[in-house]
């Protein structure tokens, strides 16, 4: 049923966010960060980024850090009309559009978004192929010059619905986990084979700590080195956003350490954007 009227969509989205809220606070939560300053609520955060993940696991950045300066991009489908609306009561942001449909409009609200906030985006919606990264967030952190930060979300055996990203429902009082990328680097001005090749790099990084994360969740192993997450505001990210941050690592440099094991082994995959012979 598409919802269209206003008091529908209001209606519709105070439920929502209420039941999200009761739900997801139920869980417990870990994160694993190899550089804990990529999340606005640490003291030492600064500089703009773009964060990403896939768009079934979008319950649980929505759950844990509203009021932290982010703006979701969305797009301008019907679909996305009571997201939207969750998301702001949420405490999140929102930009409606495409970075390519359209998207002179859109980059000039974003650029202006990232000169003072942080942007998210699920680069495999709003209708996929599931964890396939389309390049528009390759195309802005170039054009914007600020860094990706991948984040793989997992949940203990979560509910699936018959979507197209088989959207995640974690059980109540499951296990949810997250390992997060550093900033990554992109060039500036990349043409489209540099497009192509950081679009194919953050893919694979994403997807790889996509199912780390989902690994560790089912596991119910501890981490050396994880933390506890909880829904909190950030205090500082209003202003820390605007400073100038670390520029991140280079996109090979990320690759060769997500997939390097324990034991200094290359995991599946040769670190460097390409499927291993």
């Amino acid at each position: 049923m598409k919802l269209t009227s206003s008091l529908a969509i209001g209606a519709v989205s105070l439920a929502a966010t209420a039941s999200i809220r009761h739900w997801m606070g139920s869980l417990d939560y870990a994160v694993d960060y190899e550089d804990p300053s990529v999340d606005p609520v640490d003291p030492r955060y600064r500089g703009s980024k773009i964060y990403v993940f896939w768009h079934e696991n979008i319950l649980f950045p929505l759950a844990l850090r509203g009021h932290s300066n982010i703006f979701m991009l969305l797009s301008r489908h019907f679909d996305a009309n009571v997201l939207g609306s969750v998301a702001g009561m949420m405490g999140f942001g929102v930009v409606r559009g495409s970075t390519f449909e359209g998207g002179s409009v859109v980059l000039r609200q974003l650029a202006d978004r990232a000169a003072r906030s942080n942007i998210t985006i699920t680069p495999d919606g709003p209708r996929g192929p599931r964890r396939r990264l389309a390049p528009g967030c390759v195309f802005l952190a170039s054009t914007l010059r600020i860094p990706i930060v991948a984040m793989g979300f997992g949940y203990d055996r979560p509910w699936r619905f018959n979507t197209w990203d088989q959207f995640a429902l974690p059980r109540p009082f499951s296990r949810a986990r997250a390992v997060v990328s550093r900033p990554i680097a992109v060039p500036p001005d990349l043409d489209r084979q540099g497009i192509e090749i950081h679009r194919e790099g953050v893919e694979r990084i994403l997807t790889r700590l996509t199912d780390d994360a989902e690994d560790w969740a089912w596991s119910g192993k501890r981490r050396k080195g994880q933390r506890p997450v909880r829904r909190e505001p950030s205090r500082h990210a209003s202003w820390a956003a605007s400073l100038e941050g670390p520029p991140g690592v280079p996109i090979e440099e990320e690759l060769t350490r997500v997939f390097t094991t324990d034991d200094g082994a290359i995991a599946p995959g040769d670190g460097r954007g390409r499927p291993a012979a």
